[in-house]
């Protein structure tokens, strides 16, 4: 069985009155294992597929399906898609003034260990490994005391998302633009983190414009988005003629 199954899926944006179709018949299979890179030109739909597997509000998908294991994901709120596996890393991570990063860690874990019916962890023992997850990332365990992400550097806020990934273990991790703003040592941090994570029990979706992070985590599969559809897939080869020749010759 596929991980991820999205078939003909249509998706709009906005108010009732006035929604604007950008999903235009998007496909995409994703099997356990696999790395499939999404990468296309602004305005393409990118982070609007991010946004509609999740749940984001503000989205509604008007046809198609789309599938995480067995679940169907339309039928489920954002909570629920995350208790089954679903994780998603933004783009631009919000700041959660007032809440410690150590609590919201640990509310997300016990979250879905009871949503899960397994045994919460033992407080003691989640505070060890999470300053250890801390660590391998680059982050001083300090951080973990602070407002989720309140004053987090544009690295410290994506690397603290994969610290989060590395913590929750989903089936499906989709990244959204988890590159941007990146230096070359942060790049590699955050691909060091997500190679840790991948498995051939889990999946990973990429969403990037530029090749250089597919030099670190290199991918099975590379899309090409264009106009709320795959036009084109191929392997990282793929991506390197992109780079090369931009996407006009596609689109």
């Amino acid at each position: 069985m596929s991980l991820l199954q999205v078939t003909n899926l249509h998706a709009t944006v906005g108010a009732q009155d006035e929604q604007k179709a950008i999903l235009k018949g998007l496909n995409l299979t994703v099997n356990p294992g696999e790395v499939h890179a999404i990468m296309g030109p602004n305005g393409s739909g990118k982070s609007t597929l991010a946004n509609v597997l999740s749940g984001r509000p503000g989205y509604t998908v008007t046809e198609g399906s789309m599938h995480l294991a067995d679940a169907d994901l339309a039928e489920l709120e954002p909570h629920e898609r995350a208790q089954i596996g679903l994780f998603l890393a933004f783009q631009y991570p919000v700041e959660i003034p007032g809440v410690s990063n150590m609590e919201f860690l640990k509310a997300s874990v016990d979250s879905l260990a009871r949503a899960r019916g397994e045994d919460q962890t033992n407080t003691a023992t989640f505070i060890k490994h999470i300053r250890q997850l801390a660590t391998s990332v680059d982050l001083d365990p300090q951080f973990l005391k602070r407002g989720v992400n309140e004053g987090f550097s544009g690295g410290e806020k994506k690397r603290n998302e994969i610290m989060q990934l590395l913590l929750l273990e989903p089936k499906l991790a989709i990244l959204d633009e988890t590159d941007s703003g990146l230096d070359i040592d942060a790049l590699q941090v955050v691909a060091e983190g997500v190679n840790r994570y991948k498995s051939e029990n889990n999946g990973v979706v990429l969403i990037t414009h530029y090749q250089r992070l597919l030099d670190y985590i290199v991918p099975d599969f590379v899309h090409v988005l264009a106009d709320g559809k795959i036009i084109q897939s191929g392997d990282k080869s793929l991506a390197l003629e992109l780079e090369d020749k931009g996407y006009a010759w596609l689109t």
